[in-house]
């Protein structure tokens, strides 16, 4: 059996293709300004890397923002039921999934049978995920891979107050003038971070095991964040970009052999 995920997301396009349960193709690609092109590009990437044909390929479903206008796709799910599909299928025993992307975190409350039990999500501001990072790296003059390693250097907390990007933008420059140092600055942007996405987790309760998924899980500054913050022990996904876009392709396998897979109220 061989079974295709397609993530559309604002940033970046993942593709998974398994086949009998194993991974044998992971892609990824810049969405760009035509995401449906680039879906295609992505799709014919993965099967080139997985050395199958279109025809062979038994069933394909799409998440992520741009979901609607996968091509090849023959069902959708929710990026809650996509990550929360792929966490299980990494792990049975997770209980939340904390997952924070390029525009929105989500925090993932799953049952002991694998069902979307509760779920938040941080889309009202940046200022909870990869974006917010980026902006204030630029604010400091600074490549997001050293933005996060400088924020190790910090031994101290240095509070921010604003909740938006805009604003954290300027409390970031005050800080400069301030001479703060940039590791300090560095620190305190991840642990306003962490402290936005745990308290998002901890309105739905946070039950063990936790599972970090997302592009900010590369983000080793805000990995350290969040085990201050949170005060819990959790497991960062092993290519956590890529668990959306694996929980589809599972989620394939369950339409093929009549499972009832993850359900969301979204």
């Amino acid at each position: 059996m061989i079974t295709a995920g397609m993530d559309l997301g604002s940033k970046f396009i993942k593709i998974v293709i398994l086949k009998d349960g194993d991974v044998i193709a992971r892609v990824k690609l810049m969405s760009g300004f035509e995401q449906e092109v680039t879906a295609n590009e992505a799709m014919q990437e993965a099967l080139s890397k997985a050395g199958v044909k279109p025809d062979q390929i038994d069933h394909i479903v799409a998440t992520g923002a741009g979901r609607s206008i996968a091509p090849f796709a023959q069902d959708k799910l929710t990026e809650v039921g996509a990550a929360a599909r792929g966490a299980i299928a990494r792990n049975p025993n997770v209980r939340t999934v904390i997952d924070v992307g390029a525009e929105e975190g989500r925090a993932i409350l799953i049952t002991p049978e694998g069902r979307v039990k509760d779920f938040a999500i941080n889309e009202k501001c940046a200022a909870g995920s990869g974006t917010f990072t980026e902006a204030m790296a630029r604010a400091l003059e600074l490549k997001l891979e050293e933005f996060g390693e400088l924020s190790l250097k910090s031994d101290k907390a240095v509070p921010m107050n604003a909740q938006c990007a805009v604003f954290a933008e300027s409390e970031v420059v005050s800080l400069m003038h301030a001479r703060t140092p940039k590791h300090d600055i560095a620190r305190a942007v991840h642990d306003a971070i962490a402290s936005r996405i745990v308290s998002m987790a901890r309105r739905i309760s946070i039950e063990k095991e936790i599972l970090i998924v997302g592009g900010m899980a590369f983000n080793v500054g805000f990995i350290a964040s969040m085990k201050r913050t949170l005060g819990m022990d959790f497991i960062v996904a092993e290519y956590p970009d890529f668990v959306p876009a694996e929980g589809a392709a599972w989620a394939a396998v369950d339409k093929i052999v009549g499972r009832e897979t993850v359900e969301t109220k979204v």
